[in-house]
């Protein structure tokens, strides 16, 4: 470890629970197979080179988890590092565009993007009824296996909170950072909620810079999340785009050498909204909707750690 604290590391891919029995991973991966038949068959077939936009790591069939860092590191040549103060965007200047001006976020949601791995987060959870089946379909019978977007099923799920942590994946030769993917775990269980690789990039029909996270899975799902910077100092994270080259969640898997298919769901949606809170509180509110129908919202508090720390310190004198 660096004085900055930074260190080069092997991320801990534990699960404190059972493997699943031989007919449960038999319907989790009939029901992966039909999700990528329907991206085969109603995707668009696509060269990556011709819509570098979409570029990501693809998944293979499998377990995903904590591991999947240390397998592009492996690919790439590059080193696993996991700064004090890294970011998820390192420098929120990079979002400006024609309608969004950075400078109207507040300055404190600014930092926790430019130093999200200095934080912790609390967090909590509710399921609505209309899709708490289909959420559970999800997560029992296909995030168990990869070990990837194990969304809290109940409140009980994250009674124990959430870890969060940042990883940076760096040239060894030249010390840029290729990649920076965000880790959060349910204490509980060691279960994934999302192992997502975060960047910004242009595209097509959007005239700002886009927030771009990728989820490897079998393939890999992108997110693309429009900025919002309201007058009231709030920031906003906006996928309900409207098509093709869009914010959106776009689901990809390769198909050859050269091609991939990808199928636009211009029917999910998540809509992200962080702000200081009348306590001086950071926090954020995420809605996952599909169909216009809400699904999940989960509820973050955002803590920077040396304040934590400097309140425990002042409990003790």
């Amino acid at each position: 470890m660096t004085s900055d604290g930074t260190r080069s590391m092997t991320l801990d891919d534990t699960v404190l629970e059972q493997r699943p029995g031989i007919w449960h991973s038999l319907f989790g991966s009939t029901l992966a197979f039909g999700i990528e038949l329907l991206v085969r068959v109603t995707g668009r077939r696509v060269n990556p080179i011709d819509e570098p936009w979409l570029s990501c790591f693809l998944g293979d069939r499998g377990r995903i988890g904590t591991g999947i860092y240390q397998r592009i590191a492996n690919t790439e040549h590059l080193e696993l590092l996991t700064p004090s103060t890294a970011g998820l965007i390192p420098d929120f200047e990079n979002l400006r565009g024609p309608s969004f001006d950075p400078a109207v976020v507040h300055p404190r949601i600014r930092h926790f993007y430019e130093h999200a791995a200095a934080y912790n987060l609390e967090v909590w959870s509710e399921v609505y009824l209309i899709g708490r089946f289909f959420l559970w379909l999800l997560v029992e019978f296909l995030s168990t296996h990869m070990d990837q977007l194990n969304f809290p099923l109940s409140s009980l799920d994250v009674a124990k909170g959430m870890s969060s942590e940042v990883v940076q994946l760096v040239d060894p030769a030249t010390g840029k950072i290729r990649h920076t993917g965000w880790l959060r775990r349910l204490k509980s269980s060691g279960r994934v909620i999302y192992a997502g690789i975060y960047s910004i990039c242009q595209i097509p029909n959007e005239e700002n810079p886009l927030v771009k996270v990728t989820f490897p899975c079998r393939g890999s799902a992108n997110v693309y999340l429009r900025p919002v910077a309201n007058d009231d100092g709030t920031f906003g994270l906006d996928s309900s785009g409207s098509g093709w080259g869009r914010s959106g969640f776009y689901r990809i898997v390769k198909v050859g050498q050269k091609h991939w298919r990808v199928r636009n769901f211009t029917t999910l949606h998540e809509l992200f909204h962080v702000y200081v809170d009348d306590e001086n509180v950071l926090r954020c509110d995420h809605k996952i909707s599909f169909i216009g129908l809400t699904i999940l919202r989960l509820h973050y508090k955002m803590t920077e750690k040396s304040a934590l720390e400097n309140s425990r310190a002042a409990a003790q004198v």
